[in-house]
């Protein structure tokens, strides 16, 4: 399973920007599909995450300012940033719990990552 994620990019603080997701391979099902974002020097921290059930969680620190959603069809989630920090600046990579056949275990797969830069 490969996530190719795309639409990170360079905005003014107060900006706002669209993450976009899409999960191709071999895939029976999504349990989850999230995002998660990582600074130098720092461990990767889940930003948000959505579950088959459209439930949601987010980190406190966007909460209210970034809403994530999903295209089942597109096996594909989506990250709108508004209202953008300059501590929002993080390489942003999406992640998926997926389960290629009827019989296999859901497990892991990562994105490549998108460079997210807020200046302010």
């Amino acid at each position: 399973v490969q996530l190719q994620a795309s639409g990170g990019g360079l905005v003014d603080a107060g900006g706002s920007l669209r993450l976009s997701c899409t999960a191709s391979g071999t895939i029976f099902s999504i349990n989850s599909l999230g995002w998660y974002r990582q600074t130098p020097g720092k461990q990767r921290e889940l930003v948000a995450r959505i579950t088959r059930d459209n439930n949601t969680n987010y980190a406190d620190s966007v909460k209210g300012r970034f809403t994530i959603s999903k295209d089942n069809a597109k096996n594909s989630t989506y990250l709108q940033m508004d209202s953008l920090k300059p501590e929002d600046t993080a390489v942003y990579y999406c992640n998926a719990d997926v389960r290629r056949f009827s019989a296999s275990p859901y497990r892991d797969a990562w994105g490549q990552g998108t460079l997210v830069t807020v200046s302010s």
